[in-house]
């Protein structure tokens, strides 16, 4: 622990520059959605979804937040994640929700780590030789067709592991492929699958822990499951997915850049790569150092926003790889280095997270995790 108090403080030392790009994550805001969640659902633990980089937000700073919160777990899609926050002090119980090979699993030295099993053969494989006291969450294939041992496959599943000592089944899972959608069929039949199959590990393995098939837009069905885990993931950071709109949640990111140069342009004269954008007027023309290398869409060229002030400028032109061209026309006194907000925590905003997906025609999932890792998250 002093050695780690020991490298932030060389870490601060080099931290002399204030950046063009900064991306804040609240964890006033984070730590409120969290609640939102174990307040309307008293009778479930929750466990924080934080693979590929805390869906953008940063994966060591988020995690650091949650790390003395009350949570079940915290859901990683890999062993590389992990290692990332053992190495930085996290203490939290981990459980790797992705592929992980039998080899990787067998020489984990991580303390505090379950894996999840997503596949008869891995678990055939992982049981032939482990000879160590390792813990398991063994996926169930529900209807997605994806990950996870098929129904027919779970009394084969049993026999393997009880014939082994070293394998520890703490927990069974199970995913929902359609929660969001307001036609709950499939759903439903999938809650069915579900209650079958934990109902036999149940009955077969008296200390099982855990019992979790619920993402965030599928918590609204956990009243009607044998879940006692929700993974919360896009809901943790102020996104709500699911259909019914009854949590007040808040978008935990924001990103701001600056006016890097003004210019004043006649009207007829083009704008940034490809002559992609014509000026109709007589316009002032503003560069944000930003592009889609930090995590702007390309597909925001011509048709996306920025906001200075209460003003959403639009992007004119190509998003480039580092420099988004705006129309400031409308804010005519806006000078270089003023701040300029490139993705909002306001949901209303034209340039929210959930907003800029709808322009990109994408989901918001894809707008978030493509912001780059090497800009630095900010914990306000």
């Amino acid at each position: 622990m002093q050695l780690l108090k020991i490298l932030k403080k060389i870490k601060s030392k080099f931290a002399y520059y204030d950046p063009s790009v900064k991306v804040f994550v609240s964890k006033t805001k984070l730590l409120k959605n969290l609640k939102e969640y174990q307040k309307k659902y008293p009778g479930l633990l929750f466990a924080p979804v934080l693979k590929s980089n805390a869906y953008g937000h940063g994966l060591v700073p988020v995690a650091e937040i949650l790390d003395k919160e009350e949570i079940a777990f915290l859901v990683l899609d890999s062993l590389h994640e992990a290692m990332i926050l053992r190495n930085n002090g996290i203490k939290s119980e981990i459980l790797i929700i992705g592929c992980t090979q039998p080899d990787n699993i067998l020489k984990c030295k991580l303390s505090k780590i379950s894996f999840t099993i997503t596949g008869l053969e891995q678990l055939e494989e992982i049981a032939c030789r482990a000879s160590k006291r390792t813990k398991i969450h063994l996926k169930i294939d529900t209807g997605m067709h994806r990950q996870g041992i098929l129904p027919e496959q779970i009394d084969k599943s049993i026999e393997i592991l009880k014939a082994n000592n070293s394998l520890i089944l703490e927990g069974v899972c199970s995913h929902f492929a359609d929660a969001d959608n307001p036609n709950d069929n499939f759903s439903r039949s999938q809650i069915r699958l579900w209650e079958k199959s934990v109902q036999i590990f149940r009955e077969n393995f008296k200390t099982l822990k855990y019992f979790h098939i619920a993402n965030t837009a599928g918590i609204f069905y956990s009243k009607q499951t044998y879940g006692n885990v929700a993974r919360l993931g896009i809901g943790l950071y102020g996104i709500n997915s699911s259909f019914v709109k009854e949590l007040n949640l808040k978008p935990v990111l924001q990103i701001q850049s600056i006016i890097s140069s003004v210019k004043k342009i006649k009207a007829g004269k083009q704008v940034g790569y490809n002559n992609a954008y014509r000026l109709e007027r007589d316009s002032i023309i503003a560069t944000v150092p930003v592009g889609y290398f930090e995590g702007v869409d390309r597909r925001l060229s011509n048709c996306g926003y920025f906001k200075i002030g209460e003003t959403f400028c639009p992007i004119v032109g190509r998003v480039s790889m580092n420099i988004t061209s705006i129309d400031i026309t409308s804010v005519p006194n806006t000078k270089l280095g003023d701040k300029v907000i490139i993705i909002s925590d306001d949901a209303n905003d034209k340039n929210s997270a959930e907003n800029i997906a709808k322009t990109a025609q994408t989901i918001v999932y894809e707008i978030l995790i493509h912001i780059s890792q090497e800009l630095r998250r900010i914990i306000i």
